[in-house]
């Protein structure tokens, strides 16, 4: 009696055989996705037309047509609106009103990404492919990422455009427009040529000579250098003591801000849409839903970190410092205000270096406070899905 080999096994006395050049395993059992997994969860999260239109609403759209406003204003009536750019308007757009844009526009994205495939009864189909739960999961991190970071460098773009651009051309000290780069001597010459404004808007709280007329507001433009104007020599005299005391505050005004504070700030905003994706995405797999785990997230971050970032608890700062949103917060450029320094309101600005300066914690210490919560909520978030029936 004589047995066959089995299907595909090789007879014996002869030599196995090889697969075929250029056959590749089995690969759907590996936790690593792979490129087509990512390039299929970007495409799946951008065919959702209604949410992309939402971010980029919130994140292009709307700082973009503030900034179109304030260019046509200042283009059809210079005299009565001062430029659209500047670091005044830097300020606020980049610490206040652009993070919150992006944290909310973060955490619907991974809110979405970690809920789609079980409100939609996509995940049974998933799960007879084969493929590695655990790879599922890992594919949307970098796929949401993928969409949530190049909108917000785009919104971000053109801020830096504008108020790079749109600058004002002069230094706004005190209602008084003073050319920028002045040297000490330069500033107490114009300030001579100048007495009039310099005299009464210039920090100057003394008596006002007679010749000078300080009542009303001023009558020069805030869009344009005042010209030239004489004046008596004692007046010119008492507008140079002024401008004497006045130079180191000339200097420390800012027209636009700088490259290094732009790429500081810039990554610094996309770190804050990173670590909401992120949360976003652990928590709606862990819950299986959507609207649950936004909302809990936008509490958290509107509501209960402004509120602890306000207050000084003492036995429990530890607790403080353990929270992601003051966590982050301890890493926004020291001279950009708070993003947060109103309990409660969102885009709310503090002081700069409001954080710092509540709750004493060196940057590592904040980085590793962000680290454990992107780990832990990954981590639970990656767990649910692997274990989740289907």
């Amino acid at each position: 009696m004589t047995t066959r080999p089995a299907h595909g096994a090789p007879a014996p006395g002869q030599a196995p055989q090889l697969a075929p050049t250029g056959y590749a395993r089995d690969r759907r059992g590996s936790p690593v996705p792979t490129a087509d997994m990512i390039a299929t969860k970007v495409m799946e999260l951008r065919k959702r037309r209604g949410l992309m239109i939402a971010l980029i609403v919130m994140n292009i759209g709307f700082p973009a047509v503030f900034l179109l406003i304030r260019l046509l204003a200042h283009a059809f009536a210079p005299h009565a609106n001062p430029p659209a750019g500047g670091y005044q308007i830097f300020v606020p757009l980049a610490a206040g009103f652009l993070p919150t844009f992006a944290f909310i526009a973060a955490t619907t994205v991974g809110c979405t990404a970690g809920s789609r495939d079980l409100t939609e009864g996509m995940f049974r189909h998933l799960v007879v492919t084969g493929r590695s739960r655990l790879a599922l999961y890992l594919a949307r991190i970098p796929a949401g990422l993928a969409v949530v970071v190049p909108l917000v460098a785009i919104g971000y773009t053109i801020l830096c455009a504008v108020c790079v651009f749109a600058a004002p051309a002069f230094i706004d000290d005190s209602n008084v427009n003073i050319p920028p780069g002045l040297s000490r001597a330069g500033f107490e010459n114009w300030a001579r040529d100048h007495a009039e404004p310099v005299i009464c808007s210039l920090g100057y709280n003394g008596p006002v000579p007679g010749h000078v007329a300080c009542a009303g507001p001023p009558g020069w433009s805030k869009s344009a250098i005042t010209p030239a104007q004489p004046a008596p020599a004692a007046v010119e005299a008492l507008a140079i003591t002024i401008a004497k005391n006045d130079y180191p505050g000339y200097t420390a005004i800012v027209r636009y801000p700088s490259i290094s504070l732009m790429i500081k700030a810039g990554l610094w905003l996309e770190l804050e849409a990173a670590v909401a994706f992120i949360l976003g995405l652990g928590l709606a797999s862990l819950m299986g839903q959507r609207t649950a785990p936004l909302i809990l997230l936008i509490v958290l971050q509107m509501i209960l970190t402004p509120i602890l970032s306000a207050v000084n608890i003492p036995h429990l700062q530890d607790l403080q410092r353990s929270v992601v949103g003051l966590a982050v917060a301890h890493l926004e450029p020291s001279v950009l205000p708070m993003a947060f320094g109103l309990p409660g309101v969102a885009g709310g600005l503090g002081r700069p270096g409001a954080a710092q300066s509540l709750l004493p914690e060196s940057a590592t210490q904040a980085a590793c406070v962000i680290i454990a919560w992107l780990a832990a909520w990954t981590i639970l978030g990656a767990w649910r899905m692997t274990t989740r029936d289907a």
